[in-house]
């Protein structure tokens, strides 16, 4: 009697969640709040790749080059990086992640990269 029940909630819920199943959370959030729900993905990506990059040998050396040293940190800092570029995916639509990442994220990190590492010694 109650085991008919369970199994048609089961089954239900599994095809709710499907692997395939994507909620589209952009019709119900403002710009506004897409933004603020990537943003601390962002500072994670940016504070590990700042961490990285500062305690490198290299960093602080008249012939080191702040790009070279960005380059070398992204192995280290690959989860927090994928995982800020799939919820962009998620919040601002498919491939959206990978042009931010790839443009004005890139753009940014340097500036970004010293601010931090200048904060982090005050």
């Amino acid at each position: 009697m109650f085991l008919a029940p369970l199994a048609a909630a089961a089954l239900l819920v599994g095809v709710a969640i499907a692997p395939d199943a994507k909620p589209s959370l952009s019709p119900t959030l403002s710009m506004q709040q897409k933004s603020a729900a990537v943003k601390p993905l962002m500072r994670s990506a940016t504070e590990c790749i700042a961490r990285i990059v500062s305690s490198d040998p290299r960093f602080g050396q008249p012939s080191a080059d702040l790009g070279d040293l960005i380059v070398d940190s992204m192995p280290s800092c690959a989860l927090q990086v994928r995982i800020m570029i799939e919820a962009y995916d998620r919040y601002f639509g498919e491939g959206e992640g990978e042009a931010f990442f790839m443009g004005p994220y890139l753009d940014l990190l340097p500036s970004a990269v010293s601010k931090w590492v200048r904060d982090s010694v005050r």
